[in-house]
């Protein structure tokens, strides 16, 4: 699944290369509506697949219906007794954007203010530009990393992955043959507190149980007296669960971050109330507090077709998410909530990943990091959605949060995922591409 590049005496600077390719992929739209009508990620696979061939790869793509186009290709290490492979993997779908809501089109990938712009620009086009651009330089150089390295660009992650990484997992498990590592998005990127700046890496993330629950009852006129009414069985076990205050859960990666915050800040850890540690980190604290417990939100009603016909049926959907270790106590709190007159049906349903920070690949992550800033601390988080990472689990590939992004401190970052506006720095693109240069250096 590869081919040998010979080095090329054409010098492209991949910290150019990596604006270029960013705002390239915006351009193709691949926003993925979650209901199989959007355009599917087939022309921006075909490109990706492209830029791969050019450098003397041999991509392989694989569709899990029409459009539908995941990415792989491999890299021999160039230590021929390193079997153990590093998947370095994206996602090339995004959300929907709505133009009319944003200052530029979210489809232009345009460059101002020192920013690249556009749908995905930070959830995830800046990492595969960024991947792109690290392996074009250095195959064109011939420079190949010890271990081997599998490269991933996969389908439909915003709709749970089961089109793309799941697929890929699921059916072309040999294509990552020897994979033991992965790194991808929501990690590695800059936190500011208390005049420092931390690279959180991702250890963990929130398992996903998006549900439809359905009430039953006796259809009627809308003028009779109705004590059978779905609506109205349903809409109070919605309320119970969107008001439910879910109990404070302490899971070792967060842990661990607040007490590297509280140290670095000098503001008191209290393991039973952090909320005042969560006030130093600015707009982060809505990813950190949600790592603290179980969530479940409502996000879609549906009952009825007439004003005066009360329906037989009532629909919700919930999009709830629960902490590494705690799935089992939020299915049985989930189903108290709803009581005994409304069921529910998965719309999606995936694990929650926890792995401990340490080892030999965390080490080269955080050297890489500390190289190009010196002065920062690298800390371990949960993220409080979730990713590709979770497909790749079951293969017993460990997976780790790591798309390396120095931030400016007024930049909402947490805000720019499925956000208005959506944009990365310039700057911290290159950035990037610097320090997972750095990392193939090290492996």
């Amino acid at each position: 699944m590869s081919t040998e590049a010979s080095p090329s005496s054409t010098r492209v600077d991949p910290e150019d290369e990596v604006v270029e390719l960013c705002s390239e992929l915006i351009r193709i739209d691949t926003s993925n509506y979650g209901d199989g009508s959007g355009p599917g990620e087939r022309v921006a696979a075909e490109r990706v697949a492209e830029l791969l061939a050019e450098v003397g790869l041999d991509p392989v793509m694989v569709e899990s219906e029409p459009g539908r186009a995941s990415v792989v290709a491999r890299i021999e290490g160039s230590d021929p007794s390193r079997t153990d492979a590093l998947l370095l993997h994206g996602h090339l779908d995004v959300v929907p954007a709505r133009a009319e809501d944003w200052q530029v089109d979210p489809f232009s990938g345009e460059v101002q203010d020192g920013c690249v712009w556009g749908r995905g620009a930070v959830d995830m086009k800046d990492m595969d530009a960024m991947i792109l651009a690290v392996l074009r330089a250095r195959l064109r150089e011939g420079r190949r990393p010890a271990r081997p390295v599998v490269v991933a660009f996969l389908a439909d992650e915003e709709a749970s992955g089961h089109k793309g990484a799941h697929f890929v997992a699921d059916h072309h498990a040999d294509l990552l043959e020897g994979c033991t590592e992965a790194i991808s998005e929501v990690g590695g990127f800059s936190v500011h507190a208390g005049g420092k700046r931390f690279y959180a890496i991702e250890t963990a993330e929130k398992g996903l149980a998006w549900m439809r629950l359905r009430a039953a009852g006796r259809a009627g006129h809308g003028s009779m007296v109705a004590t059978d009414n779905a609506v109205t069985e349903l809409c109070a076990a919605v309320t119970r669960l969107g008001q439910y205050q879910w109990p404070l859960r302490m899971t070792k990666t967060v842990r661990l971050f607040l007490e590297a915050v509280s140290e670095e800040t000098g503001v008191a850890f209290d393991p039973d109330d952090p909320s005042a540690l969560l006030t130093e980190l600015g707009a982060l604290a809505r990813i950190v507090g949600a790592t603290l417990r179980n969530t479940t939100n409502p996000t879609v009603l549906q009952a009825g077709y007439k004003a005066n016909v009360i329906p037989q049926e009532a629909f919700a959907q919930v999009d709830g998410r629960f902490l590494p270790g705690y799935e089992d106590e939020f299915f049985a709190t989930v189903d108290e909530l709803l009581g005994p007159n409304v069921t529910r049906e998965f719309v999606a349903h995936d694990i929650a990943v926890e792995v401990d920070p340490g080892g030999a690949l965390w080490e080269k992550m955080e050297a890489a990091l500390l190289a190009e800033d010196p002065g920062a601390r690298v800390v371990p988080y949960c993220l409080s959605g979730g990713t590709d990472t979770k497909s790749f689990t079951p293969l017993g590939i460990t997976g780790y949060g790591f798309a390396p992004l120095r931030m400016p401190a007024d930049l909402d970052f947490s805000g720019m995922f499925h956000g208005v506006d959506e944009r990365v720095p310039v700057d911290g693109l290159q950035f990037g591409v610097r320090v997972l240069d750095r990392l193939l250096d090290s492996l």
